[in-house]
């Protein structure tokens, strides 16, 4: 049965306190400004005790979403790669408005709001689906091992998630290279080396700045990648070319182990500076992945070979990374992979080959 107190205001109206005894079930307690409120809310949770359906909604609503984010930062975390991206985003979202709402208030038009309102301050698509993957993992963990009822699920779910554009197709053209590494010899540092390193390996941003010499067997002229650092939870080799390992010849040896001292988000910066001061425009640093991809075709790499070098777990994927239209039936000079298993390196087109792979391993 529920009952309703009037509580007095000193320098306000008063407020409405509603509350709820049955037995079975826990005590709820409420404030509202005026009676129809409070009697409005009785009737619901009175209607789900009466059909054995409520849950508590007291702890969703004292925990805002910020706290949730700061917990999964804080238990969650420590155990995932990629841990300085996501505590960005965390930050990011902590400090939106939508993070001062309580679990309970985020509903699926809030979240809503505050993917448009990311994208319309510039965010990419594919950031603002970052950010929604991650409030749908805090909003589920939270209603399945925190034990907090969401009156409204999950809101994520509910969501349309931002459309991506079509693969990017961005490859360096013309003299563009030249003018890149031009570009980076005059900002100095260690973003010279690093494009050359990018556009001969294959590897992501973050491996790149993980390396350590360790990885290296120079006598195979393999670097082994651990499966901490990789996007994908699988270790890899990745064969190295003459001019990589001229890169590796050309850097000091440092006491910590590390190849290289610049960060994940370091290394973009410079980036988009030494494409700045090139006049080059539309280039990311991803784009090298995508560059050096397709050379590994062009050099007469095979899919199989091509997938165990850039760590993709599905051929089909390599697709996106691959805008040749015809591959040389020349073997690469720097390589001797094809070769050394037995493979098959004369590919004519990526259809051609992708259509010759059994459907089970694409």
């Amino acid at each position: 049965m529920a009952s309703f107190v009037y509580r007095p205001g000193k320098s306000r109206r008063g407020t409405w306190q509603a509350k709820i005894k049955r037995v079975g079930w826990p005590q709820q307690t409420a404030t509202f400004d005026t009676r129809v409120q409070a009697e409005a809310w009785a009737r619901q949770i009175e209607g789900e005790m009466d059909r054995g359906v409520f849950q508590s909604r007291a702890e969703a609503e004292q925990t805002t979403l910020a706290d949730a984010l700061d917990r999964y930062r804080r238990e969650v975390l420590p155990g995932k790669r990629s841990q300085r991206q996501v505590e960005t985003l965390i930050r990011q979202i902590s400090a939106d408005k939508i993070g001062k709402l309580s679990l309970a208030a985020c509903t699926s038009s809030a979240v809503a709001d505050y993917r448009d309102r990311r994208l319309k301050k510039g965010a990419a698509a594919q950031t603002a689906k970052h950010d929604l993957s991650l409030l749908s993992r805090v909003f589920n963990l939270a209603a399945k091992e925190w034990g907090i009822a969401l009156p409204f699920g999950n809101p994520v779910s509910q969501v349309k998630m931002p459309r991506i554009a079509n693969a990017r197709d961005r490859r360096l053209v013309d003299d563009e290279e030249t003018s890149l590494q031009a570009s980076a010899e005059i900002y100095g540092g260690e973003i010279g080396p690093i494009i050359t390193w990018a556009i001969e390996t294959a590897m992501r941003r973050g491996e790149i700045a993980a390396m350590r010499w360790e990885w290296l067997d120079r006598q195979a002229h393999v670097l082994a990648i651990p499966k901490e650092v990789t996007k994908t939870g699988a270790a890899r080799k990745v064969p190295l070319s003459t001019k990589a390992l001229a890169v590796l010849d050309g850097l000091p040896r440092q006491i910590d182990g590390r190849v290289w001292n610049m960060r994940p988000d370091s290394i973009t910066q410079a980036f988009e500076r030494v494409c700045k001061a090139a006049g080059i425009e539309g280039l990311t640093f991803h784009d090298l992945r995508h560059e050096a991809t397709s050379r590994f075709f062009e050099q007469g790499f095979n899919l199989m070979e091509v997938a165990s070098i850039t760590g993709h777990k599905t051929l089909s994927m390599l697709k996106r990374y691959t805008h040749t239209c015809v591959v040389p039936s020349l073997p690469s000079p720097h390589f001797t992979m094809s070769r050394r298993y037995g493979m098959q390196p004369y590919i004519r087109t990526f259809d051609e080959a992708y259509a010759s792979v059994p459907d089970g391993i694409r």
